[in-house]
């Protein structure tokens, strides 16, 4: 192996325990807790290592929400892939959505509430962000009739996202959140 190659590796390596860091430190204590200082204590390097890899926090959290929508995009589909019929796989991505969220919210928040320069619904997207809407279009593609599949499919992201984010920050009581999935999932699967 040339100097060259084990170099890049060593930094994709460190780039890659950075992130793991960065999440796990987030998922723990939350987004507040995590700060160039702490992370490069954590990864016993130093801060301007991390300044190496990332330009700071908000770098770090994009790279931490392009892992999260692989993650994603890989429950979608197998909840979609799983499903006997289209209104099923409908609804088991919606309730995938759901749970993902409910299960690590410090990830989805970096994902899809907290500010980010990542370029979504563009073609400059990083492929995870595509394979988690992409996994949206296709639960949707069958029940769309003449809709806009793209406008129909941000349609229904919206909902299930400020279902989470509402239920999540106490604006609509959990007891109730199953019966909500269940009325946006019906609408959309008419």
């Amino acid at each position: 192996m040339s100097i060259q190659a084990r170099r890049e590796r060593e930094r994709a390596e460190r780039e890659r325990l950075i992130v793991t860091a960065a999440r796990e430190l987030a998922e723990s204590e939350g987004w507040d807790a995590v700060t160039t200082r702490r992370l490069a204590a954590e990864i016993e390097y130093s801060q301007p290592v991390l300044y190496s890899h990332f330009k700071g926090k908000g770098a770090i959290m994009a790279a931490v929400a392009v892992e999260g929508c692989a993650d994603l995009a890989a429950e979608l589909h197998a909840a979609r892939t799983a499903a006997p019929g289209p209104k099923e796989a409908l609804a088991a991505v919606g309730a995938a959505y759901a749970a993902f969220a409910e299960r690590r919210p410090a990830l989805y928040d970096a994902m899809f509430t907290h500010a980010s320069d990542l370029p979504f619904a563009t073609p400059q997207a990083p492929p995870p962000l595509k394979q988690a809407f992409g996994e949206l279009v296709e639960a949707l593609r069958p029940l769309a009739g003449d809709d806009d599949l793209p406008t129909l499919t941000e349609t229904f992201w919206s909902g299930l996202h400020g279902l989470m984010t509402l239920m999540r920050s106490g604006r609509l009581p959990r007891d109730d959140h199953d019966k909500r999935l269940t009325i946006l999932i019906n609408r959309f699967a008419r």
